[in-house]
């Protein structure tokens, strides 16, 4: 039996409509959908990326610090958790126990060694409060 031309044999399956009373079929717009995720996106990545300039830009300065008092002269074995201070006498770099109100030298930091051997700033001169 043969079948006219507008007949589909499976119209079920069919990505379109196979008669003239079936609903048409439109796609999505989803142009105003992508440029809102990908605004949306573009903010994620900027502001991702100012966080991790961030974090690089304070490991340099620990970085810095830890060579800075590693660099300093010292004749004992410091204890972690406690506070030390390092001054400057002449060209010298020198890490001492005593605090910056009992004598007068040239002030440079207050530090704490951590768990990890990092020497972490507590402060920085007396006016600044601790960390």
């Amino acid at each position: 039996m043969e079948k006219p031309d507008n007949v589909a044999d499976n119209p079920n399956i069919l990505p379109y409509g196979s008669n003239v009373g079936a609903p048409a079929i439109r796609p999505d717009d989803v142009d105003g959908w992508k440029e809102s995720k990908v605004l949306k996106t573009n903010k994620y990545f900027k502001s991702r990326y100012e966080e991790i300039k961030e974090e690089y830009r304070e490991l340099i300065e620990s970085y810095e610090w830890n060579k800075l008092v590693f660099s300093a002269e010292f004749r004992w074995e410091p204890i972690k958790g406690e506070t030390y201070y390092l001054y400057q006498n002449d060209s010298k770099l020198f890490l001492s126990l005593i605090e910056p109100s009992q004598w007068n030298q040239i002030f440079i930091g207050a530090f704490r060694l951590d768990s990890n051997d990092k020497w972490e700033k507590a402060f920085s001169s007396e006016k600044e409060s601790p960390l």
